[in-house]
C-alpha cells in the first residue's frame, strides 16, 4: 500500500502546457489527412504532387547517395550547404536585380514551414501586430500567436465578373483604404503570400506597390511567402515584392524546393533577404533545428544549377511544369462546372476554390452540432460520394463563408495516384445531373 501511495503522489498535478500553446492545438491537416486515410481516398486537399519529380533530379539524388562523396552523409554548414546557397544567390540575385552574398543573404531551412516559424520567432514580440491577408495558409495565425503577437486580418474582397463569366482569383482584391486602416504603430509585419494558397491569386505589381508603400510609411517588415513562384498560369508575371523600391531592406522572401521541384518530402526551403534581418533568423535556426539534410541540399543545388543554365528556355522545368499544371487546372474547372460547382479560376498554385452552395440540400444536418456547412460537405463528400478528399476553407476570419471548398489541381490526370488507386479518367467525380449522382471512375 505504501508503494501505491507513493505512486499516486508521484503523478504530476501541475499544468505542463506552456501558455504559448493555448488555442493553437487544432490542425486542419491532421484531421483531413486522417479522414482521407480512413476512407482510402485520393487526397485532393493537401499540397503535394501525385507525379514524380523530374528525372534529372531523381538521377542526381541516386548519384549523391551511391557516389564516392561520403561527406554528403554528414553535417554540412548549418545555415546552408555551400553549393546550394551559392546557386540560390546567383539565381535570386538575377531575379531581384542585385548582388547577393550567399553566406549572409541566403539561409536554408527545413522547408518553407521552418522559415516561416523562424521569421515569427525572430521578429515578433508580445504586443506586436502582424497583418495577415485572407484567405491564408493555415499556419500563419498560430505561429504569430505562439510568438506572442496579435494577428490582424484583412480580406481579399471579390468583385463580380462581367458577362456571366466564371470568377477568377484576380477578381479578389484588397480594398486600399481598408488595408491602410490595418496599419498602426503596433504593426511589426505583414505576411504576403503570392501566388496565394488557397485562392491561387497572383498579386499584380500595382497591388504589391500598394502594400510596399504602406510598409515603408509605417516602417513594417514584409514576410513574403513565395513557395509557388514558378506555378503561375496564363502568362501572368510573378513580381517579387523585395524588388520594389524601399522593400529589399525590410523583406524576407521564402521559397521551397518541395514546390519548385515537386519533392515536398525532402523538406528543403530557404530565406533570401538583407543580412540585418537574416542574422536574427540564423540565431533562431542555430538554436532550434541547427542543420538541414545535406544530401537533399546537394541535389537541390544541382537542380537549380541546371535550371539557372536553362532559365526561360523551353526545356526548363520551370517552364514545363506550369504548362502541365495549367492543362490540369482547365480540366478540373470543366469537371467542377459539369457537376454544378462554380470554380474560381486560379492564376497560380496547386489549388482551386469552388462554390458548393448548390449542394446544400444534399448534405444532411448534424443534430446538436454547430459544424459549418463547408466542413460537413467536405466530410460528406469523402464518406458518401467520391473517392477523393478536399479541404474546406473559411475565407474571412471569424465570419463564416459556408460555400467554398479548396481542391487540388495536381490530380487532374489519368495517371496513378499516390494512394495506389487505379488510374481514373476524371480528377474529381462524375456527378450526373440531376441529383448529382456519382458514377464510377
Amino acid at each position: 500500500s505504501s508503494k501505491l501511495s507513493f505512486s499516486s503522489q508521484a503523478k504530476m498535478s501541475r499544468p505542463v502546457q506552456a501558455r504559448r500553446l493555448e488555442g493553437v492545438d487544432k490542425n486542419i491537416w491532421v484531421e483531413f489527412v486522417k479522414l482521407a486515410a480512413t476512407y482510402s481516398t485520393v487526397n485532393l486537399g493537401q499540397g503535394f504532387p501525385d507525379f514524380p519529380p523530374p528525372d534529372f533530379l531523381k538521377e542526381a539524388f541516386t548519384r549523391a547517395l551511391s557516389g564516392e562523396k561520403h561527406m554528403l552523409h554528414q553535417y554540412t554548414r548549418a545555415f546552408g550547404h555551400p553549393p546550394l546557397v551559392k546557386i540560390l544567390a546567383q539565381l535570386f540575385g538575377k531575379l531581384l536585380g542585385r548582388e547577393l552574398d550567399p553566406m549572409t543573404n541566403v539561409m536554408v531551412t527545413v522547408g518553407a514551414y521552418q522559415a516561416l516559424f523562424c521569421c515569427f520567432q525572430a521578429f515578433v514580440d508580445e504586443g506586436d501586430e502582424v497583418i495577415i491577408i485572407e484567405p491564408f495558409f493555415d499556419c500563419y495565425e498560430p505561429m504569430v500567436k505562439m510568438a506572442g503577437g496579435t494577428p490582424v486580418f484583412i480580406p481579399l474582397r471579390p468583385k463580380a465578373p462581367k458577362d456571366g463569366k466564371l470568377m477568377s482569383s484576380a477578381d479578389w482584391q484588397l480594398d486600399p483604404a481598408e488595408l491602410a486602416s490595418k496599419f498602426s504603430e503596433r504593426t511589426k509585419a505583414i505576411v504576403l503570400n503570392s501566388p496565394n494558397n488557397p485562392l491561387g491569386k497572383v498579386f499584380s505589381r500595382e497591388e504589391l506597390e500598394l502594400i510596399a508603400d504602406l510598409c515603408v510609411k509605417h516602417d513594417a517588415l514584409c514576410i513574403s511567402d513565395e513557395v509557388y513562384e514558378w506555378l503561375v498560369y496564363d502568362g501572368k508575371e510573378h513580381v517579387r515584392i523585395a524588388s520594389l523600391r524601399g522593400m529589399w531592406d525590410r523583406t524576407v522572401s521564402i521559397g521551397s524546393a518541395g514546390k519548385t521541384f515537386s519533392v515536398t518530402g525532402w523538406k528543403v526551403g530557404w530565406t533570401v533577404g538583407p543580412n540585418r534581418l537574416l542574422q536574427h533568423l540564423r540565431t533562431m535556426h542555430q538554436n532550434s533545428v541547427y542543420h538541414c539534410a545535406t544530401a537533399a541540399q546537394e541535389v537541390v543545388a544541382q537542380g537549380f544549377q541546371r535550371e539557372f543554365e536553362r532559365y526561360g528556355k523551353p526545356d526548363s522545368y520551370f517552364v514545363q511544369l506550369p504548362k502541365e499544371m495549367q492543362q490540369k487546372r482547365d480540366q478540373l474547372v470543366q469537371s467542377l462546372v459539369a457537376v454544378g460547382m462554380k470554380p474560381i479560376i486560379p492564376e497560380g498554385t496547386y489549388f482551386l476554390v469552388a462554390d458548393i452552395s448548390e449542394f446544400k440540400s444534399d448534405v444532411p444536418d448534424v443534430p446538436n452540432s454547430d459544424e459549418p456547412y463547408d466542413s460537413r460537405f467536405a466530410k460528406w463528400m469523402v464518406k458518401n460520394k467520391v473517392n477523393a478528399s478536399a479541404l474546406f476553407h473559411r475565407i474571412y476570419h471569424g465570419v463564416f463563408v459556408p460555400s467554398l471548398l479548396a481542391v487540388l489541381i495536381r490530380a487532374s490526370s489519368g495517371g496513378n495516384t499516390t494512394s495506389g488507386q487505379r488510374p481514373h479518367p476524371d480528377p474529381v467525380l462524375v456527378w450526373k445531373k440531376p441529383g448529382h449522382c456519382l458514377s464510377p471512375w
